[in-house]
Formats: structure tokens, sequence, C-alpha cells
């Protein structure tokens, strides 16, 4: 969510000490000024700009203290901010962040507002370069390279488990081709394993249900594939033991099945030898679900089986991945009679993968189609000239094209593309209309009356400060993300981080000139939708009623400041009026924190709650066949899920009888955990071994007292042979006098879910650490596993660096630690929120959430940073005037900003799959979470606990008239002596519309109206003469049309019907017999602009010149509409004014200028008012 300060850059505000002196005499209530009445003019007008600086706004609370500047204190002040008690407490620190902040804050300023000016002048270099750039990175998805692995994509590469992978490799190798052999694999390799039940739910114990499980594995065997010249099967690429294919012996209990039904043959578990063959099964490997009664199977409600494949080299690994495929072909659809099959391959998992990026494509359009919706509807207005829609759909296409942009750009590095990225564009589109709502109500704060270069300047001044601080937030938050362990977050935060960057520039630069563009239509009178010119809505009376309401809209030429033509924004005051009043209200205060207080308790009993790990199922779509198996291997085979290889290496002496007690000492160890199944699944040839010594000794007489000894017999007496699984446990030096490497194999029990997968991994691991000796502990599935054990601390590490960095970037602009407090505290906030409600919600801590986790931080800066900033910079004085303040400004875009990345991401909930729907969960929650912090919470806190909590209202000052002179004028409540200004001579010109000069009209002048000593000027109740003050000068400000958009003058006296200051009547009295007439008639308002407000243009176009030179001043043009004595004159004033190095001396020397213009006197026949013919 993106939100916009009011910031001007150009009009520096006096500094605070010429300040006070101009105010001290006004509060109080002298009628001798400090200095002399031209001075005392002077520090008054200049200190009551016409625009506000937003970083002077933070200082306001300096501003309205009572306590004077003297002059041996001003010197331990910082040139930004002079008071004294501004660093009272550590005034170093404060001095450096205080001009460091003031620095800063100028130069965004300065540096967008000319670019703003740059864009509006040549805004088609700014559309057409994007466009160009766009096309030319999109050509690099022709070299996308997709990766789908799921071991690279979802395991840490700093788990422990590739390295305890890298010992078994090393001492070990499993051939597939002559000794494959499943408990001693290190990658899972190629297979296809089924899960066969009874289509009625019964046993499996039955001839009719064996008969079919052996039709389908004659299926499985006859499924071959076109390889070249030659048409392999099952037999040509299975993985081979004992000279055959390692096939499933279990079932060859089809020929047992007969007379157990008849209950004449039992079936032992969990051994049972052949009596025919002398084989053994395994059954806890292939039954699940099984009732064991005296040690004999009563019934079998699951069959697992598996269907090995040859994967020593690359070509056999494509052939097997073929035949996968085709398998899966054969059995789709297929009916199995009275079983059921569950499959699964080893591609599975790849496929479903490139299945959840597939799903989601669909909604590509649907997503497109609601953006657009939303974004015309959200920008049209009532006035058809200065409503955008065309810019609301230029919105959706500029982050479209940032995103293509920033695809193909990484595309051409060589970063590959993963599925998940495919959310990123939804991401983009809610950002990047983000951007484009502050840019809009930007544009609608500056005046309607400016040309378009200076509305440009004004909004990139504005809008575009805010956009960059937030999306350096939302950058800053992907780019952390990047340095995870888990490639699938680098990736894809790099990507979306990247995409973010694009997006940005791409609304600066082409979605600034689009809005020039649009800008030159609505100066031109152009309709928003069919561009054609069209009639302000003041001269289309005499009109149809179809034409008034459809095809109207601008601002008369003639009359720029007619009320009709200045409608109010109805939303903006909304939340100003009703909102914000109802925040106000000490009981909504105490129901919105009671409100907060059960929702952080409920996000905290949810974090108690969080799951960790991402479960192998939930990478599948929702309708995958995988579905089905994860579900039946969960229901039926956790109870011996996993063989665990334990190796040892190092230089040991197996020889050696204390290294033997040792050992097995060690294999205790492992044998007596709960998550192990006990000896009697072990797999152990050192076990074995002894076993054999001790029974056969005498009668073999074997000597192992030496190594060389121990390792030639073993070798020889044990290890030989064919189809001896122990002969890959041992590893030998190079002639095979020691053994550098052995292993043995443990069976794990009742692991039941992806916690206790962690927990008996992490507990294995830590007996291996515990021994004395160089002990391994791996399975295939640690890999996989290690996520559960970093995602929670990687996600705490990579959220507190996230926060960390959000709240110095926070701080930098908001120079108040109070508010940087809040916006600390909104940010954890949140993610508690986030947390906790995601958990109830249904999803776990993994390498996806923390993704949207690590996102949310970003996010969360957007929503409380800015309203924080908005608070703090408002030019009220009590908490209720603040909470209305920014929710004014800020409620409408939050509100605008949320919902646009809601819809951008709506559609992701429609796709079957878990990945998008968790990144629909949880954008959904931070963003929902968001904006009631920044609508509702922020806002109560601030008022009760946040800067000026405790300030009270000021009572308004308005000083009395003075009567020390027959006819004074007064300037701001200050007297300006008649010996300077001859009363006599003041007249109040009638100038011709501003607008009309500045489209080369001529515009009608009207003679000045004098003011002298005889005849009364206002009504008798002022007797005769107008006070003000700095509340007034605002006000006047807006009755004039001052304001910076239509929103603002709505909330002139002007567009309520009154014309006159506060202070005044609303009549003028007549003169020489002419009967008196309203204000409104006297002065219609055509281009009328008061003195005071004269003057604080021309302070504000000096302070431009001295800032910017003369040169380089974006807002030069206005000498075009000057005559050329002003030209002239005014030329050689700047000409002769030096380049002074200090601010106080560039202000004095303003002053000399100023009151040179003041004291001047005219000749009679130059009215003595002040056009308004610049900008």
């Amino acid at each position: 969510m993106r939100v916009g300060s009011s910031t001007h850059p150009g009009e520096d505000s006096l500094t605070l000490s010429a300040v006070k002196e101009g105010s001290s005499t006004h509060h109080s209530g002298t009628t001798q000024p400090h200095h002399t009445g031209t001075t005392q003019l002077h520090h008054t007008v200049t200190s009551q700009p016409h625009h506000s600086n937003g970083h002077t706004d933070l200082y306001k609370g300096c501003e309205d203290r009572e306590t004077p500047v003297s002059s041996t204190n001003s010197t331990h002040c910082c040139t930004c901010c002079l008071h004294t008690q501004c660093v009272q407490r550590h005034p170093k620190v404060q001095a450096v962040m205080g001009c460091f902040l003031q620095k800063f804050d100028n130069f965004l300023n300065r540096s967008f507002y000319r670019l703003g000016h740059v864009i509006a002048s040549h805004y088609g270099y700014f559309i057409i370069v994007p466009i160009f750039l766009t096309a030319i990175f999109a050509t690099g998805f022709q070299r996308i390279r997709y990766e789908d692995d799921p071991e690279y994509l979802f395991s840490p590469t700093t788990g422990f488990a590739r390295n305890e992978r890298a010992i078994i490799e090393q001492n070990f190798f499993l051939n597939f081709s002559s000794d494959f052999h499943p408990s001693r694999l290190t990658r899972t390799g190629r297979f296809a394993r089924f899960i066969i039940m009874a289509k009625d739910g019964g046993t499996l114990l039955r001839s009719s249900v064996w008969n079919d499980i052996i039709l389908l594995d004659r299926l499985a065997h006859s499924v071959g594939v076109q390889l070249g010249h030659k048409y392999s099967r099952y037999e040509d690429l299975c993985a081979i033991w004992d000279g055959k294919c390692y096939e499933n012996n279990v079932l060859d209990l089809q020929e047992f099945m007969p007379e157990v039904e008849a209950g004449t043959f039992d079936i032992t578990y969990p051994f049972m030898l052949n009596p025919n063959t002398f084989e053994t099964y395994l059954f806890p490997h292939f039954f699940g679900g099984a009732v064991i009664n005296s040690s004999t199977v009563q019934s079998v409600q699951a069959l697992s089986i598996f269907y090995w494949l040859r994967t020593n080299t690359p070509t056999e690994d494509q052939d097997a991945a073929l035949w996968e495929e085709a398998l899966l072909q054969a059995m789709d659809g297929r009916d199995f009679g009275e079983i059921t099959v569950a499959r699964f391959v080893s591609r599975t998992l790849e496929t479903e993968l490139e299945n959840n990026t597939n799903s989601v494509v669909p909604f590509f359009g649907v997503t497109v189609t609601i953006m657009v919706v939303f974004s015309v509807t959200s920008v049209m207005m009532g006035d058809w000239v200065r409503t955008k829609p065309w810019l609301g759909l230029i919105g959706v296409v500029s982050a479209a094209l940032a995103c293509v942009t920033a695809f193909g750009f990484l595309i051409y590095l060589g970063v590959e593309f993963i599925g998940i990225n495919m959310a990123a564009p939804f991401l983009m589109l809610g950002i990047g209309m983000d951007d484009t709502f502050v840019m809009l109500a930007a544009w609608r704060r500056t005046r309607l009356q400016d040309s378009v270069s200076e509305r440009m300047s004004q909004t990139f001044a504005d809008a575009a400060v805010s956009i960059t601080i937030t999306s350096l937030t939302d950058m800053i938050s992907f780019f952390i993300g990047a340095i995870t362990p888990f490639p699938c977050v680098q990736i894809f935060c790099l990507y979306t981080g990247t995409a973010v960057l694009v997006t940005y520039i791409w609304h600066i630069t082409f979605f600034g000139g689009c809005m020039a563009l649009a800008g030159h239509m609505e100066h031109g009178q152009r309709h928003g939708f069919t561009c054609r010119k069209v009639k302000p809505k003041s001269e289309a009376v005499d009109d149809s009623c179809c034409y008034r309401n459809w095809c109207t809209g601008g601002i008369s030429k003639s009359d720029p400041w007619n009320p009709q033509d200045n409608k109010p924004h109805a939303f903006m005051l909304f939340f100003k009026n009703y909102v914000a009043r109802l925040l106000n209200i000490p009981a909504i205060k105490a129901l919105v924190v009671m409100v907060f207080l059960i929702y952080l308790m409920v996000a905290c009993w949810g974090c108690t709650m969080v799951k960790e790990g991402l479960e192998r199922r939930r990478l599948s779509r929702d309708d995958s066949y995988s579905v089905d198996f994860y579900d039946r291997e969960d229901q039926y085979f956790r109870e011996f899920p996993y063989r665990v290889q334990v190796a040892i290496t190092g230089d040991l002496n197996y020889s050696d009888p204390e290294t033997q007690r040792d050992l097995m000492e060690l294999h205790l160890k492992f044998e007596n955990m709960s998550y192990v199944a006990g000896p009697l699944y072990t797999e152990s040839w050192l076990r074995a071994w002894l076993g054999f010594l001790e029974r056969n000794q005498d009668y073999l007489g074997i000597n192992i007292t030496s190594e060389a000894d121990f390792c030639a017999n073993l070798k020889e007496m044990y290890l030989s042979g064919p189809a001896n699984p122990f002969a890959q446990d041992v590893r030998f030096n190079e002639d095979e006098t020691k053994i550098i490497a052995s292993r043995f194999i443990v069976q794990t029990h009742k692991i039941l879910d992806a916690n206790a997968d962690k927990d008996m991994m992490e507990a294995l691991r830590q007996v291996a650490l515990d021994s004395k000796y160089n002990v391994t502990v791996f399975n295939p599935f640690f890999i996989y596993f290690d996520q559960y054990v970093l995602v929670r601390t990687t996600s705490i590490q990579a959220i507190s660096l996230a926060a960390g960095v959000m709240m110095v970037v926070s701080l930098i602009f908001i120079p108040n630690p109070l508010c940087s407090l809040w916006v600390a505290f909104s940010i954890i906030s949140i993610e508690i929120g986030v947390v906790g409600y995601m958990t109830l919600w249904g999803v776990n801590l993994d390498s996806i959430s923390m993704i949207n986790l690590i996102m949310c931080i970003g996010f969360s800066v957007d929503f409380s940073a800015h309203i924080s900033y908005a608070y703090l910079a408002a030019k009220v004085d009590t908490p209720e005037e603040r909470v209305e303040e920014c929710l004014y400004a800020l409620g409408l875009p939050i509100l605008q900003g949320g919902l646009s990345t809601i819809l951008g991401i709506t559609a992701l909930i429609l796709a079957p799959s878990y990945i998008f729907i968790t990144f629909f969960k949880t954008v959904f929650l931070v963003i929902f979470f968001g904006a009631m912090h920044g609508i509702f919470l922020l806002p109560v806190l601030l008022s009760l606990l946040g800067p000026g909590s405790f300030s009270k209202r000021k009572p308004k000052d308005i000083t009395p008239p003075s009567k020390a002179h027959g006819h004074p004028f007064f300037v701001h409540g200050q007297e300006i002596s008649p010996n300077h200004i001859d009363p006599n001579s003041l007249k109040i010109p009638r100038p011709h519309s501003v607008t009309a000069v500045h489209n080369g009209a001529a515009g009608s002048q009207v003679g000045p109206v004098a003011m002298g000593r005889s005849g009364p000027f206002l009504a008798s109740g002022a007797n005769g003469m107008l006070a003000s003050n700095k509340d007034d000068s605002n006000s006047l400000e807006k009755d004039l049309g001052l304001g910076t958009s239509g929103e603002e003058s709505s909330e002139s006296s002007l567009s309520k019907g009154v014309t006159t200051r506060r202070g005044g009547p609303d009549v003028v009295n007549g003169t020489a017999g002419r009967p008196g007439l309203p204000i409104l008639e006297v002065y219609s308002n055509n281009g009328y602009i008061s003195d005071d407000m004269e003057a604080e243009e021309r302070r504000a176009q000096e302070r431009r010149l001295d800032r910017y030179g003369e040169w380089e001043d974006p807002r030069r043009s206005y000498h075009v509409h000057r005559s050329s004595a002003d030209y002239s004159s005014s030329r050689a004033l700047h000409q002769e004014r030096p380049r002074h190095s200090s601010s106080r001396e560039r202000s004095v020397q303003r002053s000399e200028s100023s009151i040179a213009r003041y004291t001047t006197s005219r000749p009679s026949s130059e009215p003595r008012g002040r056009h308004r013919d610049f900008h």
C-alpha cells in the first residue's frame, strides 16, 4: 500500500528564528513592532508560505513553543531546527540527525520535482523507451531454464543431510545394475510404487483379491517404451539383485491364499519363511493395517509394492523416466477388479510442481479482468475531464510490462525459473495498482489552475518519494529472503524483488509519461473517455441533461475558481467526517483497543500451535492422483516408515575387542530409542559376524587377533558369495588389510507425522554426535526433513532482520522515536497475527509460508509508517484533529491499495494448489491486518500515546485592530506604519483570469477600487479595518480557491457560499449613493489574490530561485507571462543578488529585497494591488 505526504520542494519556510521574531509582537499584543514596520511586515508575511513543507511540519512542535529563541543559545542549534529545546537532550545527536534527515528529504523532493517537470515536457520518450526495453527483455523467455527438482528446491542448502549423504556416497556405492538393495539407497532414484486396497474395504488375504493383485503386477511388467529401435519393458530397465530384477517376493503368497482362507495356513508376523523356497518375507515393509493375533496375521488392509529401475547412467535415468510415464498412462482410468490402486512414481513430485504452475495460468485472464475493472472504477469521478479511466488501465499494463521485463532480465542472467514464480505477477498487479492510486491521489491534490508541468512536478514531489520508500521496503524484504538457505525461497524472492524494482521504475517513467499525457488532455478540456473537448459544468447550464451528466467537466477558463467546477471527493471526506470523528469518541477508542487485545490473544494462541515443514502431499494439486497415495501411506505405513543407515568412519581397529564392545553399545543406544523398532529389524554385519564367530570359533579355528587377519577372514568367509547385502556395508582400504568405513541399518518405528519426522532425525543425530567415533546417520528423506529443522530459525532470523531494516528505514523518514516505536509495534503485531491466524487457517510454517512472512514485513511498513508520518506531520494542534487529518489524507488510499492487492491475488484461491492457496491466505491476512491497523488501531494509539497526545486545543488569538492611526492597514495582524505606505493610495485591483492569461487570452481588466480616508469600504462592524491572524490567512487561501485540489477546496468557505474572510462582513457598503453589494459581486474572484498572499507567492518564488538558481528552476517559465518591464526589473534584481553560503544571510537578503518592493513608490497610474500573473 502506498501513501503520500504533501511536500512541496522549493518553498521552504523562513528560519524559525525569523518566525519567532515575527510572531512575538503578534502574541504580545503590542502596537509597536519589534523592528521597523517594514521589517516586521517581511517577517510576518514570509512566515506563512503558500504551501507548507512536509518536513517543516515535523518540527511544528518547536514553532508552537512560546519560549523565544535567544541569541546566545541559537549557536547551539543546527541549521535544520534552530530552537534550543530541540537539542536540549543529546544536542549533538539531535543536530546531526536533524540535518541529515532534512537534507535527505530535501534532496528527494528536489530530485523528483525536477523529474516531474522533465517527464511533463518529454512524456513521449518516457512512454516509448520502457515499451522498447520490455520488448527486448521479453525475448529472454526463449532461453528459460525450468527447475522442478523438489529435492533441490525445498531442501536447505545448509542442511546436515547433504553432508551426511556425501559421507555415505564417498564410502559406499550402490550399483543398480548388480547389487541393488533399497535399504542402502542414498537417493530415491527411479521407481514406481503401488498401495493396494480392496474395494469393499475388507482384507486382502483372499484368493479373488490376490488374483487381481497378480494381474496388476503383470501389467506393470508388460509396460514398455520405444527406445530408439528397441522396445524395452520393465525386465529391460529394472534394478538388478542376484542377477534378476528386484521383485516383490510377497506376491508369492498367492499359492497359499486358498489355505489362508480355509484357516489351514498361518502367516506369521513380522517374518515368515516360505516352506517351499525357503525365502524370507519381511511383512512390515509390505503390509499396512495388519491385524496380528499371537504373531499370526488375521487381516491386511493395504499392500505396498515397489518397482525399481536402473539409474547408474544419465541414459538409464532418462529411459526409466519414460517408463514411469508410460506406466501412469497405462493405469489411467483402468478398472482393476476387486482392488483399488494408489500409484506414485519418482517423477510425481516434479510433475506436480509443473502442474501447479499450469493450474494458475488460466486465472491470469480473470485476475487481469478484475484488476482492470477495479482500477478503472476506482479512479472514476463525476467530473468527466478530471476522471482518469485510461490511467487505471495503464496502471495494470505498467505492472504487467514491468513483470515481463524483470523476468526476462533474470532469465538472460541464467537464473532458474520455478513454478512458484507464477504468483509474482499477481503480487505485482496489486503493488502496481497501489502506486497508481497514490500518484493519482497526489495529482488530484495539485491545483487545477496550474500548468501541467507544475502539477506533474508537485505530483512527483508528493507521491514519488512515498512510492520510493514503500518500494524500497518491499524490495529489501524480498532480497533478504534471497539470502535464506532454501533455493525455492531464494529464486522466488530474487524474481519478485527484481520485479518490484522494475515496477517502481516503470511507474515513475512509463506511467508518469502517460499521466503527463492525461494531464495535457485535462488541461485541454478533453473528455476522459472520448478525448473530445467538452464544456465545464458552469458553462453547460443551458445544455441538455444528458450532456451535463456525461460530457462536462474541468474548470472554466474565464472563472477557474468557480465552486461548481471544484467539487469535493466524497470518499476522502467520509474518512474525515465520519470514520475519524467516530474514532475520536472515547468509548469507540476503548472498543478498538479491546478488539485489538482479543485479536492479539487469539493470535498468540495460534502461534503456540504452529506446525513446521512442507509435507510432500502439499506439493501436489488437490485433484492429483498422488493425494490418495499420500493419504493411504500416512494411514497404513507410518508404523515402520524408514530404514536409516548408521555409518562409522575413521581409524578403527575392528579386531580390538574393546572397539567391538563400543560398537555394539552404539548399536544398543540406537535400538533402545523410542523411534527405533529394536534389534529384530536391524541389519548389522558386525553383530552377525561376531555371532558367527561365537558359534563356529571352536569348529573353524579362525584367527582374528590381528586386524589384517580379521579383514581377510571377514571378506573370505562372510562377505563373499552372491546376493549378500552385508558385502555393501564394509569398505576396505586398497590392500584390504584395514576397514576404513562400515555401516548398519536400523528400522524406525511409529513416526506418525511431520513433527515426529523431525524429532526422530534430530534424536538419531544426537546419538551419533554423542558417540566417541565418527558416526553418521542418513536416510534419503532426511534431505526433506532438514527444512523442518531450519524453517523456524531461518524464518525468525529473516523476519527479524527484515523488521530491523524496516524500522531503520521508517526512522529515517519518520524522525520521531515514538512514532518509530509504534511502527515497530505494528510490524510485530501484524507478524504475530499472520503467524497465529494462518496456523488456525491450516497453513504450516514451511518454505512457502516463510516467503510470505518475509514479504509481510514490507507490506506492514507500507501502512503503519505512513499513517504515523501523516499523524506527525499534521498541521493541527490536538490529537483529535491529527486523527482527522491523517485519515483524510490516507484513509482512501489505504482502502484502495488494500483492495487492489487482495483482488490481485483472489484468483489464486481458485487454483487447486496448496502453494498458491497459501499465498492467498497469508497475503490476505497481512493486507487485512495491515489495513485494520492503519485505519483503526494506529490512529487510536497515536492519539492516546503518540506525539502531542496530551496537548490541548489552543484558543485562537485574534489581534484587535489598532486605533493609533485614522486609517491603518493590517497584514496578518501586524500594523504597517503610514510613514511607509500611504493608506489613501491603497487600491485593490480586479485583474483578469489567471488561466486566460496562461492561455494567451486577453482577459478583461477591471479598474481598481480606491480605498481612501473618506467613505467606508467595509462594514462599520470592523471600524473599516481588516484584522487577520494565521488561521484567517489560511481560510482566505481556501476562500480564494488556492487549495491544492478539488478535494481540499471543498473545505473552503467558497464552496459553501461564503466569500469573505472570517472577521469581515459579507456586504460592502455603497458609496456616493450606490447601493451595497455582496463582496462576491464586488470581487468576482476572477483571478483576485490579496496583497499578503501575493507576497507569499513572491517569497516562495525567491526561495525557489535561491535554492535551484534561476537557470535550473523548473518554474522559471512564469516570466513569459509578465510584462517586459517587470521581467527586466526582476531579472536585474536577481542578477544583483550575491550567492551566500549561510541560510541566515540568504534570509536577510530576501528581507531587504522584500522591503524594497513594499517601500518603492509606483506611478499613480499603476495599480497598488498585485495580479497573480504566474503559477
